[in-house]
């Protein structure tokens, strides 16, 4: 029979989460059974942080193998002091209790991916002579606090981008999109509206979809791991016309956590809005998005709280442009007949509304998008002509729409 049982570590909640920032103090104890008198040697508690990465490229004599490893804190406590003779234990149950403390500091968030990990760690072990010592480990939920408030400077909520369709097709197509907010938590809901003026002779298809990207860094070289989290398509544009278009995406719920602060690590998100051209390059707008636990929204009251009107403070407005069969305040805009996407949609988790506008002869097209690159950008607010009487022509495009 051995002489130690039910050998753990185990620690107390401090939040109804379950997770420790820095800052925080690990409470918890050491327990075990005894079944006969034991001298031990010591026994101590450790809690520590690690980031590690691993992964091999080719095969045979070209293959290479790439790693790395960061420590990010280690504090350590002795239950029972080290002593080459032995300290005596009674038979019996015992319990020792102890307190760690997480330093302050910039440190990532826990993590697990295909060829790295961040863990944090709860590691009690107890020595005896002329024996392997006992270990018991408890990993610990580390969710950081050291947001990234430079990626937070950097997320515009506008974007816009101009673009000649090439050399198979003629014309011009223009798209200008906001998004309602830059910085969410896992289960908030993504609301865009999307302006598209197609003066082409193309065809195409508005698409939305959610983006992350885990970067693995090791001995100077990158492992990248860009995939969709989720997708919608949008109805046809016609050639030589200009659509609204809303879409609404919830954020997963068991999406992982932006992670910036680790230097062989990284967990970026964007949002991408672009359009569908067959035989063409097809134009984009990207938005960089910070997911943050939902607790943590509270570091950014003015972006995270609610919903964005467009137009609001740090992007153009839409007074450049006609106003949609939707109000664009805070996007409540049910998908329209016809929208469909990819996956199967909830309606209660996604939707795409279009506001289709007559399509226009080719000749009358003139895109009323101030040129600018895919960034932030500023629109003038050109004055609403009239609304015309009953029996009259209706206003122009270019009077609509005239270039400022």
């Amino acid at each position: 029979m051995p002489r130690i049982k039910d050998f753990r570590v185990t620690y107390e909640a401090i939040n109804e989460e379950g997770t420790f920032s820095e800052g925080d103090t690990i409470t918890g104890s050491v327990t075990f059974t005894l079944t006969k008198d034991t001298k031990v040697k010591g026994l101590v508690v450790k809690a520590k942080g690690d980031a590690n990465v691993h992964w091999t490229e080719g095969s045979g004599e070209d293959q290479e193998t790439y790693s790395a490893h960061r420590r990010y804190f280690k504090d350590k406590e002795c239950l029972i002091p080290e002593n080459a003779k032995g300290t005596a234990l009674p038979k019996g149950a015992h319990h020792f209790k102890f307190k760690c403390k997480i330093p302050q500091g910039d440190m990532p968030s826990s993590f697990k991916g295909k060829y790295g990990k961040i863990v944090y760690m709860l590691e009690a072990k107890m020595s005896r002579s002329w024996r392997w010592p006992s270990k018991a480990r408890e990993e610990l939920n580390f969710v950081s606090k050291s947001l990234s408030h430079h990626g937070h400077v950097m997320c515009p909520q506008s974007g816009s981008v101009d673009k000649k369709t090439g050399v198979f097709t003629k014309g011009q197509i223009r798209m200008s999109a906001d998004i309602n907010r830059k910085v969410c938590s896992p289960g908030d809901t993504l609301s865009v509206v999307a302006k598209i003026c197609n003066s082409s002779s193309k065809k195409m298809k508005p698409k939305f979809s959610l983006h992350q990207n885990i970067v693995y860094r090791a001995d100077g070289s990158t492992n990248t791991n860009d995939k969709s989290l989720c997708k919608m398509v949008g109805e046809t544009i016609k050639e030589s016309s200009e659509e609204t278009v809303s879409c609404q995406i919830k954020i997963p719920d068991d999406v992982i956590h932006t992670l910036t602060n680790c230097e062989i690590i990284s967990v970026e998100h964007y949002f991408k809005v672009y359009l569908d051209i067959s035989f063409a390059f097809d134009p984009e707008v990207v938005f960089p998005l910070i997911i943050v636990p939902s607790r943590f929204t509270t570091l950014y009251p003015d972006e995270a709280m609610g919903p964005y009107p467009v137009g609001a403070a740090g992007g153009p407005s839409y007074s450049d442009f006609p106003p949609p069969a939707f109000p664009v305040g805070p996007y409540p805009a049910p998908a329209g007949p016809g929208a469909y996407g990819y996956p199967a949609a909830d309606p209660t988790q996604y939707a795409i509304t279009t506001n289709n506008n007559n399509p226009w002869p080719q000749q009358a097209i003139q895109c009323g998008f101030s040129t600018a690159s895919s960034s932030a950008i500023q629109h003038p607010g050109p004055t609403a002509p009239p609304p015309s009487k009953q029996g009259e022509e209706p206003p122009s495009y270019v009077s609509l729409f005239s270039s400022s």
